[in-house]
């Protein structure tokens, strides 16, 4: 679904991403691990069309979507949930997941699809007309991955889902990443800090050392690493 091939990223003279290059197959969680300032983040705003590639070829569904307008991107089956949120605070829960889908016009299937989210997290429903900005840290984190489901993506891009979230919490998100993956077969490429819990979804993997793939393989055979055991899952 997504091929990213010898991509190179700067801020300013800095290079941020050096020549990566991976894939993410159809209906598959595919993580990018790693340290903080290793890239991560970065990929995915190059992926969504909000960084700008200074070389490399970003590849959706067999187009080249390198560089693209974010609206572009979006309407053609990419949205991302950023780090940090970013939902609209001023906002109800429920104008939130109808920015969501402001791209479409389809209103029985907003409608649908609005049920679906509140199926996977009732929260969002108990709170509909509050505003986005008084919800706790994880209901945030929910109502971010459900907006950015509104658009009825087939790749979608999470970045940090555990983030400032109760440990019970992430627990929970991290059930309902492997259930929009195997109810809705949305593709996900996540980005995590939280390496074990990363890894314990994921099917394949990818370690970002300073813009670089260093390591990947399947995400179980990662988790066994002694290399990624010591760097990132404190063992």
């Amino acid at each position: 679904m997504l091929n990213i091939q010898d991509l190179h990223v700067s801020y300013g003279a800095i290079g941020a991403i050096k020549g990566i290059s991976f894939h993410v197959p159809s209906r598959s969680i595919v993580t990018l691990i790693g340290a903080n300032g290793a890239g991560k983040t970065t990929t995915l705003r190059t992926i969504s069309g909000l960084l700008r590639a200074v070389s490399g070829t970003v590849t959706f569904q067999g187009k080249d979507i390198t560089n693209r307008p974010p609206h572009e991107i979006v309407r053609l089956g990419v949205c991302q949930s950023p780090e940090g949120r970013m939902i609209f605070p001023g906002l109800s829960v429920r104008e939130n997941l109808m920015m969501g889908a402001y791209l479409r016009k389809d209103r029985a299937e907003i409608e649908k699809d609005l049920e679906y989210n509140f199926s996977i997290f009732p929260r969002l429903k108990e709170r509909l007309k509050q505003a986005g900005g008084t919800l706790s840290g994880g209901e945030q984190q929910m109502l971010a991955i459900a907006r950015a489901l509104m658009s009825r993506p087939h790749l979608l891009l999470l970045d940090e889902p555990s983030l400032g979230i109760a440990p019970l919490l992430v627990k929970l998100i991290f059930e309902k990443i492997q259930e929009i993956n195997r109810d809705l077969g949305t593709t996900i490429l996540l980005v995590e800090q939280n390496a074990h819990m990363a890894l314990g979804i994921a099917s394949y993997a990818y370690v970002l050392e300073t813009g670089e793939v260093t390591l990947e393989g399947p995400a179980a055979e990662l988790a066994s690493n002694e290399e990624v055991q010591k760097a990132y899952l404190g063992m």
